[in-house]
C-alpha cells in the first residue's frame, strides 16, 4: 500500500514514516501544500494523510485541488480541536479526521478502513482514460464532467465499459443493452452509438468510442498518431 503524507513538521513526518513503513506501507512524503497537491494529482496513492496547516499552500487548499481531480481517500490532521475545521474539511471532500496528537494504532487502523472502503468502491468503479462510469450511482463522469445520459445511453456505456477494449458486435450489443435480438433492425445500435458518442467523445479531442468496420464498437484509449490526428 502506497501512502502520501503531507506534513511540514518534521518530527510528524519522521515518526510517520518510520511507523508505516515498519506497517509494510510505502510512504512518501511532502512538506508543504503545494508539493503535496501537485504530487497527489500527478501520481496515484492509496490514501492521503494530509496535514490542515502547511505553508504555500493550506491542506484545505490541498482539497480541493485532489477532488478536483481525484477520489484517492484523505484522512486530515489539525492540532486544533475545532469542530469548524473538521466540518470544512468532510465538506470539501476529507474521508475523516484526526486530531494531534493521536493514537498511531489508531492512525493505522483508519488508513486501513479508508483502503478497505475505497477497494470496494472501486469494484464498481469502471475507468477509460478520463472516463469514469459508477455502475452502483448510475453517474459517468469525462474529465470531471458528468456526462447528461439517458437510462438507455448509460446502460449502453456501462455495458461498453466493463469489456473495455472488447470489440462487441451489434447483434451482441442488442443482446445486452435492449435484451433482444433484432439483427435485422441493427440501425437502433447505430442510432444509440451515435448519441453516445455525441455526448462522450463530442467535446473532447481524444476519442473513446471506436467504430471498428465490419465487426463492431470497442471503447477503449488509444495513442494519438505522430501527425497530430487521432486513430479511427
Amino acid at each position: 500500500m502506497k501512502v502520501l503524507v503531507i506534513e511540514d513538521e518534521r518530527k510528524v513526518v519522521e515518526y510517520l514514516r518510520s511507523g508505516l513503513s515498519e506497517q509494510g506501507w510505502v510512504v512518501d512524503v511532502a512538506m508543504d501544500g503545494e508539493e503535496g497537491a501537485w504530487m497527489a494529482t500527478e501520481y496515484d496513492f492509496d490514501v492521503i494523510v494530509l496535514d490542515v496547516m502547511l505553508p504555500k499552500l493550506d491542506g484545505f487548499g490541498v482539497l480541493r485541488a485532489v477532488r478536483a481531480k481525484k477520489d484517492t481517500p484523505v484522512i486530515m490532521l489539525t492540532a486544533r480541536d475545532r469542530v469548524d475545521d473538521r466540518v470544512h474539511g468532510l465538506r470539501d471532500g476529507a474521508d475523516d479526521y484526526l486530531t494531534k496528537p493521536f493514537s498511531f494504532l489508531e492512525l493505522v487502523e483508519r488508513l486501513r478502513a479508508l483502503t478497505r472502503r475505497a477497494r470496494v468502491q472501486e469494484s464498481t468503479l469502471v475507468s477509460v482514460g478520463d472516463l469514469q462510469v459508477d455502475l452502483i450511482s448510475r453517474r459517468a463522469t469525462r474529465d470531471g464532467v458528468r456526462l447528461d445520459l439517458t437510462a438507455k445511453e448509460f446502460q449502453l456505456l456501462s455495458v461498453l465499459a466493463r469489456r473495455r477494449g472488447e470489440i462487441l458486435s451489434k447483434t451482441l450489443i442488442t443482446e445486452l443493452v435492449w435484451d433482444v435480438n433484432f439483427e435485422s433492425n441493427a440501425n437502433v445500435v447505430e442510432t444509440a452509438i451515435k448519441r453516445l458518442r455525441a455526448k462522450l467523445d463530442g467535446p473532447h479531442a481524444s476519442k473513446l468510442l471506436h467504430t471498428i468496420r465490419g465487426m463492431g464498437y470497442v471503447l477503449e484509449m488509444r495513442e494519438a498518431r505522430e501527425d497530430g490526428g487521432q486513430p479511427s
